[in-house]
């Protein structure tokens, strides 16, 4: 009786460890797009990544800044205080999607100009992802949901 627990154990044992090693390999395998990096206009301005590279960015939509062309074609800047980034979209943009308020977009850079694939608005008046939050705390510009200007 007790050789037939051991057995179960090692079996049970063994499967997890395949187990795993399938979910690693799995892993190693996706593609490189798979994994999405943020970055803020003042990251993408100092290190520009390759034309390939999929990515998002967020900040705030620059006041002034959007202008719509033909269709759903739309163009804009967004920043975090430091630097500002040309962002292109051709798609329907959220309800929220407005100047001075934060936004997230996913796409690549070429040539100079963010172009988006999907761009993301806030979800009501006090979001606004940390990373974007920690971005505009560095440049010295956040501003709390309250009114208070937060500094480091």
């Amino acid at each position: 009786m007790k050789s037939l627990k051991k057995k179960r154990r090692i079996q049970i044992l063994a499967l997890s460890g395949v187990c795993i090693a399938v979910v690693l390999v799995i892993l190693a395998m996706l593609p490189d797009d798979s994994f999405q990096f943020f970055r803020s206009p003042s990251e993408v301005a100092e290190n520009p990544p390759g034309p390939t590279e999929l990515f998002r960015i967020g900040g705030l939509v620059a006041e002034g800044s959007i202008v719509r062309g033909e269709g759903t074609q739309v163009s804009f800047a967004v920043t975090d205080g430091g630097a500002t980034v040309p962002v292109t979209y051709d798609g329907i943009l959220p309800d929220l999607f407005n100047e001075g308020e934060g936004m997230v977009g996913q796409g690549r850079y070429i040539n100079g100009t963010f172009e988006a694939v999907e761009i993301l608005a806030k979800h009501d008046e006090t979001y606004m992802p940390k990373e974007v939050i920690d971005a505009l705390k560095e440049q010295g510009t956040y501003v709390a949901p309250d009114g208070a200007t937060v500094t480091n």
